[in-house]
């Protein structure tokens, strides 16, 4: 797989195409205190594709999301903030062979609007999908 066989998808497509892909894997690759604190959608599986501070690469990203999905025929959905961690996530996954891959275009919180504000011009809260926080 390439990059231009990852699918990308705005939030509401996304759901979609989990609802229509029921043993699909949400991966959430933001940090640990985004994932508690700013929320993330439901059943969503958290491996940070960057943690800690500073911030710090994951040793071994692929090998954490093999375990959590050791068949590379099943589905797997990447979500960050924005979408730039996700679509790294995704390549990296593409690059270890697995077959469906998609990048969550808008991501978690979406772009920065006029006041530099996130969920306000698009993302997986402001589309209002399922979501939790701690």
């Amino acid at each position: 797989m390439n990059i231009s066989q990852i699918l990308n998808l705005k939030p509401p497509a996304a759901w979609q195409f989990m609802q229509e892909n029921p043993d699909a894997v949400l991966i959430d690759v933001r940090t640990t205190c985004e994932h508690l604190f700013v929320g993330h959608p439901v059943g969503s599986i958290l491996i940070p594709w960057k943690d800690g501070l500073p911030m710090q690469p994951h040793p071994d990203f692929a090998g954490a999301v093999k375990e959590v999905v050791p068949d590379p025929s099943t589905p797997i959905l990447f979500l960050c903030r924005s979408g730039h961690r996700s679509m790294e996530a995704a390549k990296t996954m593409a690059a270890e062979g697995y077959e469906t891959l998609v990048n969550i275009d808008e991501g978690f919180e979406g772009p920065l609007d006029e006041n530099k504000h996130r969920s306000t011009l698009g993302g997986w809260r402001f589309h209002d999908l399922p979501w939790e926080q701690n």
